[in-house]
């Protein structure tokens, strides 16, 4: 995928996940820190914190939000969701991109969310393919494993365009 692609991806992602500026906020797969730099520039007060397990991708997103860092509005963690200790911390919204949830330690990885997610919080999975009947199948699994887990869907959300197709699964 091109990088106008991903570009789109992560503009329609923070759109959809709409935050508000004292929201926060937690991104699952945060990569090299694009969509904390787009909600960032939408906060006033809230913070958004980074996961991902990469730590080159992790040095890469703190280089790129350094004055976010500083300020204390963003922060970054190296670390697989499954092994993430986020303490008492809780977000309003927490939001992967293109990231597999519920794979190889789907439990823990829900544990982890359900602690991490505000009593009226919700979970914002993102995945972009290339085609509608993947990205049906890539959300019907993913519902089935939200379901599982005991979240509690509330809405599905797709966009199609001639080169691939965006769906939102939300969820609580």
């Amino acid at each position: 995928m091109t990088g106008s692609t991903v570009a789109e991806r992560l503009r329609w992602a923070v759109e959809l996940v709409d935050p508000g500026p004292s929201d926060r906020l937690l991104e699952v797969g945060c990569g090299a820190g694009v969509a904390v730099s787009l909600i960032c520039e939408r906060l006033s007060g809230g913070t958004v914190v980074g996961l991902d397990r990469s730590r080159p991708m992790i040095a890469q997103a703190a280089r790129r939000n350094r004055a976010q860092v500083d300020a204390g509005s963003a922060a970054f963690h190296a670390v697989a969701l499954a092994d993430a200790d986020l303490g008492d911390e809780r977000f309003d919204k927490v939001f992967a991109v293109n990231v597999r949830l519920f794979r190889a330690d789907a439990a823990r990885e829900a544990e982890v969310l359900r602690r991490a997610l505000a009593p009226e919080g919700a979970l914002y999975v993102i995945q972009q393919h290339p085609s509608a009947e993947r990205t049906r199948v890539v959300t019907d699994e993913l519902t089935t494993a939200l379901e599982r887990q005991g979240f509690t869907v509330r809405d599905v959300v797709t966009r199609g365009a001639a080169d691939s197709t965006m769906t939102c699964v939300v969820a609580g």
